[in-house]
């Protein structure tokens, strides 16, 4: 009969820590695909950040834990795809379901929603494969990608008609969908926002988008989540045109 350690135990405790708090990723992401087919797309979206925050605290517990494994970078890239790719893809159906139906066109124009999980499984199996994506992102993340999206039903939960209008206007959330897929794939290096050290001038470009991303959310709430991702998608791309 196989006894263990109690250090061994420890040791199997803190491997499989990073790789459950995955999995809670990827159940937040199925929760929010069960909610876009209720049609509550805010909770569809709450679930997004929630997978999104599981996705973070996962590599934060393997650095702190130092639990590095195959099995866990592959599972993290197959709950992403569910919570960030399939998730959000869901939740852009339901949006062009929603929208004014054009006709001949949107029947089959809603299901350019489903690109976004292609493009977004592209992404990850590039990521997993590509050893320039230690420090840096090439391409959108698909988390960032998710969030945008989830915005969405957020900013109409706001009430503003002005936003209303664009959200649901079929041939904006088209060009949009393929204006993400590309930026998935894009061969745009992108900064990653772990924090080294605390050095002001390393991680200038860091503090810069926290800043503005505190501000812009306490004035503008969900609304400033695009602006966000726009700002760092320049302020990456200033960062690496002044490192060369």
């Amino acid at each position: 009969m196989n006894q263990f350690h109690p250090q061994q135990m420890q040791q199997r405790v803190r491997k499989h820590i990073p790789n459950a708090i995955t999995c809670a990723n990827l159940f937040s992401g199925c929760l929010g695909i069960v909610f876009t087919f209720q049609h509550n797309l805010l909770l569809a979206a709450y679930a997004i950040f929630l997978a999104a925050l599981f996705d973070f605290f996962d590599g934060f517990a393997s650095r702190l834990l130092q639990s590095f494994s195959g099995i866990g970078k592959d599972l993290d890239s197959l709950a992403d795809l569910v919570s960030f790719g399939v998730l959000p893809s869901a939740i852009l159906y339901e949006l062009l379901l929603q929208a004014p139906q054009i006709e001949h066109v949107s029947r089959y124009l809603n299901y350019i929603a489903f690109l976004i999980p292609v493009f977004s499984a592209l992404r990850l199996a590039k990521f997993n494969t590509d050893e320039r994506q230690t420090d840096i992102f090439i391409g959108l993340p698909t988390p960032a990608n998710a969030i945008l999206i989830a915005s969405f039903p957020l900013i109409l939960w706001q009430g503003n008609p002005f936003y209303r209008e664009y959200i649901l206007n079929p041939f904006f959330l088209s060009c949009f969908v393929l204006i993400m897929c590309s930026l998935l794939v894009a061969e745009i290096p992108l900064m990653s926002l772990k924090f080294k050290s605390p050095d002001f001038q390393e991680n200038i470009y860091r503090y810069l988008l926290l800043i503005f991303s505190t501000i812009a959310i306490v004035i503008f709430k969900f609304v400033a989540i695009p602006a966000i991702i726009f700002v760092y998608i320049v302020l990456s791309v200033i960062q690496f045109r002044f490192s060369k």
